[in-house]
């Protein structure tokens, strides 16, 4: 399976029921604090730290940072931005 491919199956096998669970008092744009403890890096299978802030989840161990949009986290490395 390609890393898109296998990101889709993940997604819709076990983030999908999380993220269309009924809407609670979250702001918008938020990330789902369910979906957060679930979400690891795709490369290093490390915990994510998440930057409300910057809308990011901190990898420390990929030294990376992967953008969430709309509330959506974007777990793909391509996407992600390095940190330094």
């Amino acid at each position: 399976m390609t890393n898109v491919a296998t990101v889709r199956y993940i997604a819709l096998r076990y983030l999908e029921p999380v993220m269309t669970a009924s809407p609670t008092d979250r702001p918008a744009g938020s990330v789902d604090p369910k979906l957060l403890e679930i979400l690891v890096c795709p490369l290093t299978k490390s915990t994510l730290e998440y930057d409300a802030a910057k809308q990011e989840l901190i990898s420390r161990a990929a030294k990376l940072a992967y953008p969430i949009r709309d509330g959506i986290p974007i777990m793909l490395p391509e996407e992600a931005r390095r940190l330094d």
